[in-house]
């Protein structure tokens, strides 16, 4: 192995399939061995039979309908927010010094803090779960963007000005173009982290989606099926992950030549 050496598509994929089959037989070994009690942790064949028993007998389809529901829309209000102003931020200083002190501050708030209160002001339904996903989105999107934008090469900028554009002309033509691959892969990262705020939403005052299941065998001790949502969580957000890689390597092909 040598730094930062590519490797084939291939090995990369059988890397990856190696973790796996590495990681489910040491959760193998620890819970048929005896190792790990199964009250606190069940083995595969448990976690599957469990799995099974919340697809065909307790509508879990449906709780993962709902969820990723929960996820698209939190996640879309805070890129359709997040994206313009930190584009303004990046572009303008202005702009930059008038907000990044709120949003450098309120980044490192954590979404859960915001439960209660967002209870009050919102309720228990869909719209409190949302708002939960957008605050703990946002702001970060809002600074990756900005860092981004204000990453623009100079001379593009300069050459634009040389070719006649105007100030609304560079937003429009060099900086947005020039950075469209690098924000994309910021929403996909943030994406990531939008799975982790819905099931902090739907711990509390849900009665429906993953975490609710989640929560309810807490109750119930059945670590089989409290570790069957977590890998359902696991296997949407990887799916989702290589749908948005996949379309980023399509839009912006240009970016990989």
């Amino acid at each position: 192995m040598q730094p930062l050496e590519p490797i084939a598509r291939r090995s990369r994929l059988l890397l990856g399939i190696l973790f796996f089959v590495l990681f489910f037989s040491a959760w193998g070994i620890a819970t048929f061995g005896g190792f790990v009690s199964p009250t606190f942790l069940a083995d595969p064949a448990t976690m599957l039979k469990d799995g099974i028993y919340l697809l065909t007998h307790q509508d879990f389809l449906v709780d993962i309908g709902v969820t990723i529901w929960r996820v698209v829309g939190g996640f879309v209000m805070a890129a359709a927010v997040g994206v313009p102003l930190g584009i303004a931020m990046g572009a303008y200083k202005p702009v930059e010094a008038l907000l990044e002190p709120f949003v450098s501050f309120a980044r490192y708030l954590p979404a859960s803090a915001f439960v209660p209160l967002l209870i009050l002001w919102a309720g228990i339904g869909e719209l409190q779960k949302l708002l939960v996903i957008f605050i703990g989105s946002v702001f970060q999107i809002i600074l990756m963007v900005a860092v981004c934008v204000a990453a623009t090469r100079r001379d593009l900028v300069e050459a634009a000005y040389t070719l006649g554009a105007d100030n609304s002309g560079i937003v429009r033509r060099v900086l947005i173009p020039a950075n469209a691959p690098d924000i994309a892969e910021t929403l996909r990262l943030v994406l990531g982290w939008a799975w982790t705020y819905v099931i902090v939403a739907e711990l509390i005052g849900a009665s429906s989606g993953i975490g609710y299941m989640i929560i309810n065998s807490q109750a119930l001790m059945a670590t089989g099926q409290i570790i069957f949502g977590i890998i359902v969580i696991g296997l949407i957000g990887l799916v989702s992950d290589l749908a948005f890689k996949a379309l980023n390597r399509r839009l912006f092909a240009w970016r990989l030549a």
